[in-house]
This record gives structure tokens, C-alpha cells and sequence, in this order.
């Protein structure tokens, strides 16, 4: 059943293209599904790659002019926007959680995440600041200024349909730059919702275009994109594998890239932790829309001395999640995406358990609320050769590994070619600067498992990318620096 909306202008189905909403020419249409009901949410438009080009040359022509927009009108519009997500706040969480599935109370909590980046931003837009330099000649002067790059493409995924969009569109707004969305297909709409939006706080026709194709027309969507010598640049969130596809695609024009790829991060839970604590922090980790999060913990690793307390605690707190319908009250964890995430998750249990992993909680799939429902499964006395080890699971398995040392703790935690974000958990500073020290990950949070927020600079190293998202350094992607020598000053 379709939810009751405030402001039914929030529900689009068309593409929205030079500040309007385009009627594609397009013969062929691909379904959104709501993936708790599999109920049919709407038909939109699979558009032609003809039409992808027609919204790629209007953002650039939107560029022309908004690249001389003052600061403080981009700054006006950011700030605008941001307050219109918190006006809307309840409508667009309930269109997250239709097309989602992820229960009401965490959509809410992504929509005000998302509405900070443009609140953050609003901001930032006024402190663009450039350096004056002293050469080696001291009658020249080198001044350096930043420029936006120039029109942007970015690549949305399904599992924060809302926060993505807005956390690279507010950098390259403040910037200067233009942007063409392509969100995924099984979330479209919460991108819709979005440039509904931003045409209301003021952004002029162009500046910010969504587009739209279906899960078989998106590779060549994303094509489109690197080829272009028109974008100058391309933000992508998604799989490691397809940020090395695009990569190569991009090469032939050199454009800058963010990737923002997969993960497969660690809890390290030393003996001297808060074990209440790191507990309740860990699942706040693990199963933070199911584990369909790229930060969300992968592994986790418990010292010898607290391995069976924290296995009881965290049971415990498992088997006390209410699994359902993200619309129903008190429903704590929804459903996930689709199938193809449940069959991951299995597989991994399969592969851990024949390796001599025990399991701690069964979880499995529960058909009576339908078929991409799925209980969070909790295994112990997993080791370094499973699958659930080495391979990103993005669903609801905590897979728990005893150990003994930092050392060894250490060397377990960096053997992945991923690098995204890991948690230690212990009382001694000490062993918490030593650990955020030499992990090998872009974030580490030290007794929190929820660390995400506009002021922090979000973003991998190995495959886990590279580029900045948020904090004061988040517009330094979507702009160059440009040098100026002023030569004979003191003639």
C-alpha cells in the first residue's frame, strides 16, 4: 500500500532535465518494487542514450553561467534546501523506506544525515580560499585560486539513496560545478524527490539533472559518463569491481574521479573495553540496515579474556531485534534489497560453517513476511580462510573471531585489499593510538560504531578508493587549482 504524503509533489516518475520534469521518447520502462511487498511502486522511463547525451550538453550549458554565480547566492540555496529535506522530513523518509525497505525510524535518521551535508556546505561555499606564494624570484608573486571543475556525473547506490545524491551534490554546488544523477534503478525515486527539491530552493534550470535506466541499460549509462570529454569528473559509491570498470573507461579523457568503493571492515574488541559498550556499539555497526553498508562491520575480533561475554551480550541483543515491514511500529531491522544479497549471505554461512565455524544464532530467511526478509545470523570461531573473512557479506551475518595479541590482531585486520573504515574498542589510550595508527583504513572510530557526520572527511585508501567526502576538505574534489605569476611587481 502506497504511503500517505504530505506534499505529493515529492513522488516523481520522470526524468528531471533542465529544471523540468522530461517526458523520455523512450519505448521501454523498468518497474520499482517496493522489495517488502514486491508490490509495483511505478513505471519509469528507460531512457536512450541519445536523451543521456541531450542532459549530459545541458549541464554543461548550465555550467557556463552557474560557475559565476556569487558565493553567497550558492551558499543561499544550499542552506534553502537543507531546510526544505527538514520540512519534508517525514514524506521523503517514507518514500526511502517504500522503495528501501529499511525500517521508518532509520530513513528518518538518513534524511537528516543527508540534509546536513547541504546545511554543512551552505557554509563551506564561502571558504573556497586560494594561498599567495613567494617564488624564488622575489619581484613575482604566485597567487592560486580554486575553480570548479566543471559538470560532474554521479553514481548513486540503492542502499542510501537519499544521503549519496546529497553528500556529492552539496560539494560541487558550493563549488560551482553542475551535476547529472544517475541513481539506481531499484531507488530512483528518493533522487527525484531530491531535484523536486533543489528547483524549489532557488538552483537555476540545469544545474542539477537526474536521470534515469534500468539495471541492464546502467552500465552503458555509466559509460556515457567517463567517456564524455563534457564531465570533467565522475563520483561513484558501489562495488570495488565496477569502480575499476569505470576507471579503465575513464581513462581516455583523464578526467578526476571519487571512488567510494567496497569494504570489509574490522571491530577490534580489546580485554580492557567497556564491553556494555562495545557491545551495543558493534550492533549498532553490524546490522545498520541490515549490514547493507559499506562501513558496517564485516569481521569481528574479540580478545581471548571477553570472547564468551561478548558473545552472550551481543546474542542477546540480536535475538531482541523485531524484523519486519520498515512501516510497522517498533519494526527495529526491515527487509533487505533483494534476493541476490540473501544468497551472499548464505553462502557465506555455508562456507564458514563448513570450515568448522559454530553458529551462535541460525537467522535465516522468514517467507512468512516474504521473500527478501531475512534474520540476522551470528556465527563464533571463524578463521582467516573463509569467505566471510575476505569478502565483503553487505548483509546481516556477524561473523566473530577470537584473538589473542594486537599483534596479531593487527596483522589479521590488514590482510584484505580493503581499506575503508575499522572500530576499536578498549579503555587504553594507548592501544587505541597504536591500532589507529597502523590500520590500514581510511576511518577509524575508537569506541563508537556510528561515526558518519558532514565533518568528517568519509573515504578508503587500497580498494577501498580514494577522494574525500565531507569536512572541509569535500570541495577539494570538484575544484582545481589554478596559478597566477605576477611578474615585475616592483618595477
Amino acid at each position: 500500500m502506497a504511503p500517505t504524503l504530505n506534499n505529493p509533489n515529492l513522488l516523481q516518475t520522470k526524468p528531471f532535465i533542465n529544471g523540468k520534469w522530461y517526458d523520455s521518447k523512450s519505448t521501454k520502462t523498468f518497474g520499482v518494487f517496493d522489495p517488502a511487498t514486491e508490490e509495483l511502486i511505478a513505471e519509469l522511463p528507460d531512457q536512450t542514450l541519445e536523451e543521456i547525451d541531450e542532459a549530459i550538453q545541458i549541464t554543461k550549458n548550465a555550467f557556463e553561467k552557474y560557475k559565476h554565480t556569487g558565493t553567497y547566492d550558492r551558499s543561499k540555496w544550499l542552506r534553502r534546501l537543507y531546510e526544505l529535506m527538514l520540512e519534508n522530513l517525514d514524506d521523503l523518509a517514507k518514500i526511502l523506506t517504500w522503495e528501501n525497505g529499511k525500517c521508518l525510524t532509520d530513513a528518518i535518521g538518513e534524511i537528516k544525515y543527508a540534509a546536513s551535508y547541504f546545511e554543512w556546505f551552505s557554509e563551506e561555499a564561502k571558504r573556497n580560499y586560494g594561498h599567495t606564494i613567494q617564488p624564488s624570484n622575489p619581484n613575482n608573486k604566485v597567487i592560486t585560486y580554486k575553480q570548479p571543475v566543471g559538470p560532474v556525473g554521479l553514481l548513486c547506490p540503492f542502499n542510501f539513496p537519499s544521503a549519496m545524491g546529497a553528500r556529492k551534490a552539496a560539494p560541487a554546488f558550493a563549488a560551482g560545478c553542475t551535476c547529472i544523477l544517475k541513481p539506481d534503478a531499484q531507488t530512483p525515486l528518493s533522487s527525484l524527490a531530491l531535484a523536486y527539491l533543489a528547483k524549489e530552493a532557488g538552483f537555476p534550470d540545469g544545474v542539477f539533472n537526474v536521470v534515469l535506466s534500468s539495471v541492464e541499460s546502467t552500465p552503458a549509462v555509466g559509460l556515457k559518463f567517463c567517456e564524455s570529454p563534457i564531465i570533467k569528473k565522475v563520483s561513484f559509491t558501489g562495488s570495488t569491481g565496477v569502480g575499476k570498470l569505470l576507471m579503465k573507461q575513464s581513462s581516455s579523457t583523464l578526467k578526476k574521479l571519487s571512488m567510494e568503493l567496497g569494504g570489509n571492515a574490522p571491530i577490534i574488541v580489546f580485554n580492557d573495553a567497556d564491553i556494555d559498550l562495545a557491545v551495543d556499539q558493534s550492533i549498532a555497526s553490524k546490522f545498520r540496515s541490515l549490514g547493507q553498508t559499506c562501513v558496517c562491520a564485516n569481521r569481528l575480533y574479540i580478545q581471548e579474556g571477553v570472547y564468551d561475554e561478548f558473545i552472550e551480550k551481543f546474542a542477546a541483543r540480536v535475538q531482541a531485534f523485531k524484523i519486519g515491514n520498515g512501516f510497522e511500529d517498533g519494526v527495529t531491522h526491515g527487509c533487505l534489497i533483494n534476493q541476490k544479497c540473501i544468497e551472499k549471505v548464505e553462502d557465506h554461512v555455508d562456507d564458514a560453517l563448513s570450515k568448522g565455524a559454530t553458529v551462535v544464532i541460525k537467522g535465516g530467511r522468514i517467507p512468512d513476511l516474504g521473500k527478501n526478509f531475512y534474520s540476522p545470523a551470528v556465527i563464533k570461531d571463524v578463521t582467516q580462510d573463509m569467505k566471510v573473512v575476505n569478502e565483503e557479506t553487505f548483509g546481516p551475518l556477524a561473523a566473530i573471531t577470537p584473538f589473542k595479541t594486537k599483534e596479531q590482531v593487527i596483522e589479521w585486520c590488514n590482510d584484505t585489499p580493503f581499506g575503508l573504515a575499522s572500530y576499536v574498542f578498549s579503555e587504553n589510550l594507548n592501544t587505541v593510538w597504536y591500532m589507529s595508527e597502523f590500520l590500514e583504513t581510511g576511518m577509524v572510530s575508537a569506541n563508537t560504531g556510528l561515526f558518519t557526520d558532514a565533518a568528517l572527511p568519509f573515504g578508503g585508501i587500497k580498494e577501498s578508493g580514494f577522494g574525500r567526502e565531507g569536512s572541509l576538505y569535500g570541495m577539494d574534489d570538484y575544484t582545481v587549482i589554478k596559478s597566477i605569476t605576477l611578474g615585475n611587481v616592483y618595477r
